[in-house]
């Protein structure tokens, strides 16, 4: 399922795209109220990375009353996490959730352990892959020979693949 990023400009281009899934940042919330009065979907992103790139400091508080009265189905939020952190850091992050599981899907980042990336899946089954640290250029050898290891373990495992949200690589989608 694609989800289109925001925000979109002009206003009639977003309202062009009635329909259509999009993902909309804690980090540039302009066009929220507008996705999801005409989206099939949102995706509420956390703004994390955004947080990250720009130096400034994550606000979990403010995230969490941000998500407070939007937070239904059929949309979904990508799940505090920590750029470039460690597994540990990880985990405590998504010990703040404070909302029903099936609202949250966590983020593993290429660069930990494949095995983390499993118990993601198995413990979520949901998961969102988040290209940072090593392998944060979309696209290069190193991040499509990581993928490949990550697409190749979770087979492995599960058999069939679980649920998997790559961020930030719509453009890496045909059609």
């Amino acid at each position: 399922m694609k989800y289109h990023g925001t925000p979109i400009t002009p206003k009639a281009q977003i309202a062009r795209m009635a329909g259509r899934n999009f993902c909309v940042s804690f980090a540039r919330p302009d066009n929220l109220a507008v996705c999801l009065s005409i989206g099939q979907s949102v995706m509420l992103d956390n703004g994390a990375f955004s947080a990250k790139t720009r130096g400034i400091p994550f606000d979990l508080r403010g995230l969490y009353e941000w998500l407070e009265p939007v937070l239904s189905h059929p949309h979904w939020a990508v799940m505090p996490d920590e750029i470039d952190g460690t597994v540990e850091q990880q985990r405590a992050m998504l010990a703040t959730w404070p909302y029903r599981r099936e609202f949250g899907v966590p983020v593993w980042h290429l660069g930990l352990p494949i095995d983390y990336l499993l118990e993601l899946c198995d413990r979520y089954g949901k998961v969102c892959l988040g290209s940072a640290g090593a392998y944060w250029q979309i696209g290069t050898p190193a991040w499509c020979g990581r993928m490949d290891e990550a697409f190749n373990a979770m087979a492995r495992t599960f058999g069939r693949l679980p649920w998997v949200h790559g961020l930030r690589l719509l453009g890496q989608v045909d059609g």
